[in-house]
């Protein structure tokens, strides 16, 4: 594979419309290298412009975009090629695993028919044959850990982090020569992850393969690239080997993205998340705020699915307390059995015979009318604001909309400013006429919190609130987390793959695996001192920025 240059490259988007901005340019005068056989991150947070740069490689960009400079494969320009030419570059020679897998596969077609399809376009020589593929995709799928009956399933049967998974195994199809990952791990827990860098490295590694990753999270960057150059407002303000680049970083900004994922261990992130402008305060004696009234309990808690397959067990005899006043963290990896417990505590889906939910010490109703009011208690909180948010709806109607469920009858425009105002939307009164289009993916997720808080919930059940925000946002999201508990008394379950924001919120963390809880305690003492090893085994796998967990 030839060398991948990008000359003074400027991209710019005109707009039109109703968000007619004029030109925008997303991308500014930036040069760079990646040579064949190399590997490069670029970092920076969401309108930097980092995925308008790789996105122009293979002229994947909207038809409003115009690129100035130069893209250019070797000694060939990406924008000289015909499609026929460009067509046989994609897949075969260069391929792109694109971050959002939800709307990147196709919805009516199994999952294994979707990888056989690049197979047959673009095959090489050693899969002519329809065994010689079948051959292939299962060996794909063993590459990103998933058991080859997965190969039959339609996305909508798969978790987020499968999803992802399937997505990468496209990629990774066709053998191509480079690879450009835009946050390939975003969706995916430490272990798979893990797994799924590791393997981008061996291909780096065995077969020589070119490596452009995208990421906001410098970690990720810094296991699987040899350099990484950062981006800002579409202009490349520093390049650099990564260990330098992540330890040493001359811009102030760069120091930024460094610090935003917490170090488990470290005394300073302990409920002091990072955001845009600094490490967020905490109130002395904060976590003291759990009390020790029981306001949520799972007993001998297990879900059991019927399938097209079978009968599937997604939680086994699940025993969990949540008490007031506390943020306790679920963690594990995709397909546990986390959303499975999340929803038989929220009333959504029935436990088996012997189970049983308790809210305040009492079994949750199963009539609609009581039902409904145990969701005003306790409220749920997506992990896509993107998908949890009504387009065609205002802030205002979609923070509303849950009071107008329950019927609501006090002043209505007064409580949703109230909320929006509680969830750090100031002044309120600026975003009541606004689309979730026109909001940045940190406010989309605040307005999807305020819905929530418009009910004066005594709790929040949170999925993945962070998963897909970039660093400094994701910091502001968990320090309002920790603000609502300090300033409400909201109690909050969250529902992650990320030790580090266990480690940054939380005053306990269970672990759960295969269905089952397997470990739970304070943060402390899981994550500094864990007794099981599937625990072990995911603090293990947590990327790390050249240096060693504080003991």
């Amino acid at each position: 594979m030839p060398d991948l240059v990008f000359d003074d490259v400027s991209i710019t988007y005109r707009t039109s419309g109703r968000n007619d901005r004029g030109e925008v340019r997303a991308v500014q005068n930036v040069s760079l290298t990646l040579p064949s056989g190399g590997t490069l991150g670029v970092a920076g947070e969401s309108g930097s412009g980092k995925s308008t740069l790789a996105m122009s490689v293979l002229r994947l960009l909207p038809k409003n975009a115009r690129i100035d400079g130069s893209v250019r494969l070797g000694e060939t320009s990406v924008d000289e090629l015909t499609f026929g030419q460009l067509r046989a570059v994609r897949w075969a020679e260069a391929s792109i695993v694109f971050q959002g897998a939800m709307h990147s596969l196709n919805p009516v077609r199994t999952v294994g028919q979707q990888i056989l399809e690049a197979l047959e376009l673009h095959t090489k020589g050693v899969w002519k044959t329809a065994a010689a593929r079948q051959q292939r995709l299962e060996e794909l799928l063993a590459a990103v850990d998933l058991p080859k009956t997965k190969a039959g399933s339609y996305p909508h049967e798969l978790s987020g982090g499968q999803k992802q998974r399937i997505m990468i195994a496209m990629a990774l199809a066709c053998e191509p020569e480079l690879i450009i990952a835009d946050e390939p791990t975003t969706a995916l827990d430490v272990i798979v992850q893990q797994q799924i860098l590791n393997t981008l490295n061996e291909l780096v590694t065995q077969r020589g393969i070119s490596l452009l990753m995208i990421s906001h999270d410098l970690s990720v960057l810094a296991t699987a690239c040899e350099r990484i150059a950062i981006m800002r407002h579409g202009q490349l303000i520093e390049v650099g080997e990564s260990y330098e680049i992540c330890t040493k970083g001359r811009e102030e900004y760069t120091r930024q993205l460094a610090e935003a994922f917490p170090t488990i261990g470290d005394p300073q992130s302990r409920l002091h998340p990072v955001t845009h402008q600094h490490r967020s305060t905490s109130v002395d004696g904060e976590e003291f705020a759990m009390t020790d009234e029981v306001l949520l309990e799972a007993k001998n808690v297990s879900v059991t699915y019927q399938t097209a397959k079978g009968r599937h067990q997604a939680v086994r005899g699940v025993d969990l307390r949540c008490h007031k006043g506390e943020i306790m963290a679920l963690v594990g990896q995709s397909g546990s059995g986390k959303t499975s417990l999340a929803r038989t505590l929220l009333g959504l889906q029935s436990p088996d015979a012997g189970g049983q939910v308790l809210y305040k010490g009492q079994p949750i109703p199963r009539k609609a009318r009581e039902l409904r009011r145990f969701r005003q208690e306790v409220q749920l909180v997506l992990q896509d604001p993107s998908a949890a948010l009504n387009p065609k709806l205002s802030i205002y109607e979609s923070v509303a909309e849950g009071l107008r469920v329950q019927r609501y009858d006090g002043d209505e425009r007064q409580r949703v400013i109230e909320s929006l105002t509680n969830a750090e939307l100031r002044p309120a009164e600026k975003y009541l006429g606004s689309i979730p289009q026109e909001l940045s993916g940190g406010q989309r997720q605040r307005v999807v919190i305020a819905g929530a808080l418009a009910l004066h919930p005594s709790m929040l059940i949170a999925d993945e609130p962070v998963a897909s925000l970039d660093a400094s946002v994701r910091g502001e999201i968990l320090a309002l987390l920790l603000n609502l508990r300090r300033t409400l008394g909201l109690s909050a379950l969250v529902i992650t793959h990320d030790l580090g924001l266990a480690w940054n919120i939380a005053d306990s963390v269970a672990v759960m695996h295969e269905g089952r809880i397997v470990e739970h305690g304070t943060t402390e003492q899981v994550l500094l001192d864990p007794q099981d090893a599937y625990t072990k085994e995911l603090l293990a796998a947590v990327p790390q920025i050249g240096r060693e967990r504080v003991a």
